[in-house]
């Protein structure tokens, strides 16, 4: 059952454009961030070469207002950005799943509280609390930057996870785990959670996506990490040198457009699963 399940997955997601296309457009984007500090010649803050140098054979992407060599910054900021958004936004998709699940199964008292403090951090100004955190830490990095960002997105995803596992504890099969004596964590993990996987899936594209966007909003105002580079941060140096007034369209364009084809492949992705999963809106 579960080879036909997967063989008939398989079949659609393989006919399905918008999928093929985001998978196609984040798998390059991945294998450049980690193949490409391998041709990086030159450390990203280091100074090599003349200022406000265009792109040339010498400088792939040529080179900021102090000489930096713009394609190493990219490389390295390329990769950063990645992981971010898959720490930040597993760790948001863990949160959600893991309350979402709990409220969801056990209901009462506990459905209650986990709600109610769902709620609270739900209606809180997320980029606003980040902003504050990160103006108080005198050194930050990229992991810290993941965490909190993490620890600060799983409202939405806690809330339809729940909603998901309250039609689900109803079922049939789910009464017959307990009838035989399953446990309330063995039923939420093994009956519960595999019967929402589409969504759990795409859950995690999502939060993906938004913890890149946080990121890169937090390095572009400057509050980014203090050691490392980023995509964000690029952006936020080219802005602040005035690399579009001075012509240095190579500083600002490469973090920018990377950043908007990662997220929109995402995005797009999204809705190919959605179509691949959802009978209804499958392509024949």
């Amino acid at each position: 059952m579960r080879a036909k399940i997967r063989h008939e997955f398989l079949y659609f997601a393989l006919r399905n454009a918008k999928l093929r296309i985001g998978l196609s457009i984040l798998l390059l984007f991945a294998a450049a961030a980690l193949v490409g500090p391998m041709f990086a010649r030159y450390d990203p803050n280091a100074y090599v070469g003349p200022p406000a140098h265009p792109p040339s054979p010498e400088y792939w992407f040529g080179t900021t207002t102090f000489g930096q060599d713009v394609y190493s910054q990219f490389a390295h900021g390329l990769r950063s950005t990645l992981v971010v958004g898959l720490i930040g936004g597993g760790i948001g998709t863990m949160l959600g799943v893991l309350i979402g699940l709990v409220a969801g199964y056990r209901g009462g008292l506990l459905d209650e509280i986990l709600n109610m403090f769902t709620n609270i951090v739900l209606i809180l100004p997320t980029l606003a609390i980040l902003i504050i955190i990160a103006a108080y830490l005198t050194v930050r990095g990229i992991l810290v930057e993941s965490i909190f960002i993490g620890c600060t997105a799983w409202p939405w995803a806690a809330r339809a996870i729940r909603a998901q596992t309250f039609s689900l504890r109803v079922r049939e099969f789910v009464d017959l785990a307990r009838m035989s004596g399953r446990s309330p964590l063995k039923i939420m993990l093994t009956e519960i959670a595999p019967n929402m996987m589409s969504y759990l899936f795409m859950t995690f594209i999502l939060q993906f996506g938004g913890a890149i966007l946080n990121a890169a909003t937090l390095d572009f105002i400057g509050l980014g990490p203090t050691q490392g580079m980023s995509l964000g941060l690029m952006m936020n140096n080219a802005v602040l040198w005035a690399a579009l007034q001075l012509g240095m369209w190579w500083w600002l364009i490469p973090p920018g457009a990377a950043i908007t084809a990662i997220v929109g492949a995402l995005y797009v992705m999204n809705v190919g699963l959605d179509e691949v999963f959802n009978p209804k809106l499958r392509e024949l």
